[in-house]
């Protein structure tokens, strides 16, 4: 297992690479057709789930001092609501971009400071009992993944398609 420089981030690596392995996990099968269906028009598909979850990684490198951009950001920066006009990307863009993003951000994760960890980050949530860090950021953008993957599992089962598998590809380092 790979040891971060802060202590204080510990918590977060491992949630980091467990939803990478769900995150696959739980896109695994679905056709591009369905991930684009929504629930009596009141859900957003599963591209944009998808979508928001990449954009989650490429937000937190950006927070962490990283200067890759999503080319998507557009369509879901900061949960901005789906919008049926708009041309989404597939599946396997998405995936595709997750890939490219995520060892990036694993590694950076890895190379953070305590002290970097601890400067302010205005996220404007404006909730007493959170500290706007970048430590903080970084455990929302987990609880953002765990909350995408949950749905998008719920998707699966609502368009027919078994459960989640939870198989580790031990190849996947990030």
């Amino acid at each position: 297992m790979d040891t971060p420089k802060s202590k204080k981030i510990e918590v977060i690596t491992p949630a980091y690479r467990m939803h990478s392995q769900s995150f696959l996990n739980v896109l695994e099968g679905i056709s591009e057709d369905d991930a684009l269906k929504r629930i009596k028009n009141t859900t957003n598909h599963i591209v944009w789930m998808a979508g928001n979850f990449v954009n989650m990684r490429y937000s937190l490198g950006w927070v962490l001092g990283m200067k890759d951009e999503d080319p998507y950001s557009e369509l879901f920066f900061q949960g901005k609501a789906l919008d049926e006009t708009k041309k989404y990307p597939s599946l396997e863009e998405l995936k595709k971009n997750f890939h490219e993003i995520s060892p990036k951000v694993y590694q950076r994760l890895l190379d953070v400071t305590d002290e970097e960890l601890e400067e302010l980050f205005e996220i404007g949530m404006n909730i007493p009992y959170v500290k706007e860090t970048k430590l903080n950021f970084a455990g929302m953008c987990i609880g953002r993944e765990d909350y995408l993957c949950g749905q998008i599992g719920l998707m699966r089962r609502i368009l027919d398609y078994p459960g989640m598998k939870y198989e580790v590809d031990e190849t996947l380092t990030y």
